[in-house]
C-alpha cells in the first residue's frame, strides 16, 4: 500500500514503497497487549477426548496461571448428520435417527419428534389414553437415569467414585425396564407416531413400583454423599454463577435456568400428553451455581418418582386399552402381533392378512415400505428434556418424509454459557462448571 497522499493516484507498480499486510487485527490486538504487559498466557485445549467434557466437546482455554482468562466451547466432533438424514426416510424411520441424538434422553427425542408427527393430522387429542399414560412413565423414568448419570459423572469428575457407582446402580433399574417394555436399554425406538410400539407387558406395573424404591435408595443414598459434605460444597458453592438475566440472554433452560429462579417448566407452561392432569412440583433455587442445579435435580428425581407413581395407577385402570390410533394409515406397526421372539409379525398375523384378504396384504407391504404420508405444512413441538426445552420443527411437502427436520437440543443452547461460568475462575472449577451443564454432545452435534 503506498504512502503517497490521498489527492494523487496512488503508483501500484512502485515496488519501492513500503507495504502492509493486513490479516485481521484481533490477533495483532492480543500480541501487542502480551508485549506491553510482559505476560505469558497459556492457551491449553481441554478435548476433545478428554474425560471431563461429556464427549466429543472441545474446550479452548485461556490462563493466567491457574486462573481461566478466557474460555471457548467448540463443537462439531460427531459429524452424525441425523437431522439431513432424516430427509431420506420415512415418517416411522425418523424415529430411530431421532432417538439416537442425546443418546441419555432418547425417549424424549422419540416423543418430541411424534407429537410433531401427528399435528399435520390433528390427531393429537385421539391419541389413546392408555398410549399418553406410557409416554409419560417412560419419559419420567427416563428423566431419573439421565439425571443420574448427570451426578454421578460429575461425582466422579471431582473425585467421588462413590457417588458415579451409586447413581449408575440406580440406572440400571430404568434401564432393565425399558428392556422390558421395548427390547432395549438405549436407542429404543419405541414412541411411534399415533401411540406406542406395543403395549408393556405383563409384570411391568409391579416391576416398576419396585423398582422406583430402588431408585430412590440410590439417590438419598447421593444426597448424604453429597450436599452435606464439605468438601463437596467446597467445590460447587458459588462456581459456574449465571444469574437469571444472563440465562435468559443466552436462551438457556431446564435445571440451570430453574437454579437462578425461574420456575419454567414446559410440561406447566405448555402441556402435552396429559401433563396438565398430574400432581407435582417445579424446583427452584436461587443460587444460581453449581451446587444449587445438583439440588435441582435431586428434587426433580423426586418429582418425576411422584409422576411415574400416579401414572402407574392409571395404567393399571386402562388395562387392555389400545396403545395406537385407529386409523389404519397410521397404525403401524403398533396393532400388529409380535412373535415369540420379539421379532417381526406372529405367525398368526401373516397368515390372517395373506390368508384373508389381499387389500390387506397390500395396505400393510405399502405400509411398511413406502410408509404414510402427511399433510403439507409446518409444525413445532416442545417437551420438557433433563436438560432443558428440547423443541422440533418439521416440513413436511405432502410426502412420505420429512422435507425438513430441526431439533432445538437444549444441550446446543445451554453450552453458550461455557464462557461466562468459567472465566474468571480457577482451572479446575471448569470440570465442575462444565459438568453442571450436563451437556451430552450427541444433541449438540446432530
Amino acid at each position: 500500500m503506498s504512502n503517497a497522499p490521498h489527492a494523487t493516484k496512488p503508483d501500484f507498480t512502485d515496488t519501492s514503497a513500503p507495504e502492509f499486510d493486513v490479516t485481521g487485527g484481533d490477533w495483532d490486538k492480543i500480541n501487542e497487549e502480551i508485549r506491553q504487559l510482559g505476560e505469558e498466557r497459556i492457551i491449553v485445549n481441554m478435548g476433545p477426548q478428554h474425560p471431563s467434557t461429556h464427549g466429543v466437546l472441545r474446550l479452548m482455554i485461556e490462563m493466567d496461571g491457574e486462573h481461566v482468562t478466557e474460555a471457548r466451547a467448540g463443537i462439531g466432533y460427531l459429524h452424525t448428520g441425523i437431522e439431513k438424514n432424516m430427509e431420506y426416510r420415512t415418517w416411522v424411520q425418523g424415529v430411530t435417527f431421532a432417538t439416537r441424538m442425546d443418546y441419555l434422553a432418547s425417549i424424549f427425542q422419540e416423543t418430541a419428534y411424534c407429537l410433531a408427527v401427528e399435528k399435520p393430522w390433528c390427531i393429537t387429542d385421539d391419541i389413546p389414553e392408555r398410549a399418553s399414560i406410557i409416554r409419560v412413565i417412560m419419559m419420567e423414568l427416563q428423566r431419573i437415569g439421565s439425571h443420574l448419570v448427570c451426578l454421578g459423572t460429575g461425582g466422579n469428575e471431582l473425585g467421588a467414585t462413590t457417588v458415579m457407582t451409586t447413581a449408575f446402580n440406580g440406572r440400571e433399574e430404568v434401564l432393565k425396564l425399558f428392556e422390558m417394555v421395548s427390547g432395549l436399554r438405549m436407542n429404543n425406538a419405541y414412541i411411534r407416531p399415533g401411540g406406542v410400539a406395543q403395549d408393556v407387558p405383563a409384570g411391568f406395573i409391579e416391576s416398576a413400583r419396585e423398582a422406583l424404591k430402588i431408585m430412590m435408595k440410590y439417590s438419598r443414598e447421593m444426597e448424604n454423599l453429597c450436599l452435606a459434605n464439605p468438601i463437596f460444597k467446597l467445590r460447587t458453592v458459588g462456581i459456574g454463577h449465571l444469574n437469571l438475566s444472563g440465562a435468559m440472554a443466552l436462551g438457556i433452560t431446564g435445571p440451570i435456568l430453574r437454579s437462578a429462579g425461574l420456575p419454567y417448566d414446559v410440561r406447566k407452561a405448555n402441556p402435552y400428553c396429559g401433563y396438565e392432569t398430574y400432581e407435582f412440583d417445579v424446583p427452584v433455587t436461587e443460587g444460581a451455581d453449581s451446587y444449587d442445579r445438583v439440588v435441582i435435580r435431586f428434587e426433580e428425581i423426586r418429582q418425576s418418582v411422584r409422576i411415574v407413581e400416579q401414572a402407574l395407577d392409571r395404567l393399571e385402570g386402562t388395562n387392555g386399552q389400545p396403545v395406537m390410533v385407529e386409523d389404519k394409515k397410521i397404525a403401524w406397526p403398533a396393532q400388529l402381533a409380535i412373535g415369540g421372539d420379539g421379532q417381526g409379525n406372529s405367525l398368526e398375523h401373516i397368515r390372517e392378512i395373506m390368508g384373508t384378504s389381499m387389500e390387506a396384504l397390500i395396505h400393510h407391504f405399502k405400509l411398511v415400505t413406502e410408509g404414510f404420508k402427511v399433510p403439507a405444512g409446518q409444525v413445532w413441538q416442545t417437551v420438557e428434556h433433563p436438560r432443558g426445552e428440547l423443541g422440533v420443527h418439521l416440513v413436511s411437502d405432502g410426502g412420505t418424509r420429512p422435507y425438513r427436520a430441526h431439533f432445538r437440543d437444549p444441550s446446543f443452547n445451554n453450552l453458550q454459557a461455557t464462557s461466562i461460568m468459567c472465566e474468571g475462575g480457577q482451572v479446575a472449577d471448569v470440570v465442575v462448571a462444565v459438568a453442571s451443564i450436563d451437556p451430552v454432545m450427541g444433541g449438540v452435534d446432530r
